[in-house]
């Protein structure tokens, strides 16, 4: 069975309900990122040298650390799912930018934020630059359901995490009347409510 090392709210949200969308059996192992400690007992660095979450532990043994890498391989899983563009589809290239959007434009700029040593200019200049994407998202999304479309993908519950931080620890307001309706809109998923509920978050 898999099992999903996660720290509750952090980026191992997305994987967790990538893992209930596909609908696979797994077990889920929370980790102290200040201790390295799992709460099993386990020193976390020995599963993921790298520190951080989210690890997910394969059937086989092996190990996925980056969050991006996981979700894909989970969604490959299911294929009949469509919660993934098919490999070697043009489709499937349009996802990747969308990931590596996320990933790079929104998750990673947004991390300096909550950190004790940034100082309040960095700060400005990262919520204009941060809000200047969102913005980019919701003109997307003015025309779209789903950032590929019609249809859900994991991309989307990539989304959907930072969008949370976004507005949830950071409380800063989405740019977008499009971008409101579309966080609301994955909320509601059944595999984003059981994620957060077994989180320990009631939404």
């Amino acid at each position: 069975m898999h099992k999903l090392y996660y720290s509750p709210g952090a980026c191992s949200l997305s994987p967790h309900v990538a893992l209930r969308e596909v609908g696979i059996p797994f077990d889920l192992e929370k980790v102290d990122l200040r201790e390295k400690k799992t709460a099993s007992g386990a020193d976390y660095r020995t599963i993921n040298p790298k520190g951080y979450v989210p690890a997910l532990a394969l059937d086989d043994g092996r190990v996925l650390t980056e969050g991006v890498a996981i979700i894909q391989y989970l969604a490959d899983l299911a294929p009949e799912l469509h919660l993934a563009p098919p490999c070697g589809t043009f489709e499937r290239v349009r996802f990747w930018e969308w990931l590596n959007f996320i990933a790079t434009e929104l998750h990673k700029a947004v991390s300096p934020l909550y950190r004790p040593q940034a100082t309040e200019d960095l700060k400005a200049f990262l919520r204009e630059r941060v809000t200047q994407r969102l913005a980019y998202m919701g003109q997307h999304l003015e025309k779209n359901t789903y950032l590929m479309g019609e249809r859900f993908t994991v991309a989307d519950g990539y989304a959907y995490y930072t969008l949370r931080t976004w507005t949830g620890f950071l409380k800063s307001e989405l740019p977008t009347q499009s971008l409101v309706a579309y966080f609301a809109r994955i909320g509601e998923r059944p595999s984003v409510k059981a994620a957060l509920v077994a989180e320990g978050f009631s939404r």
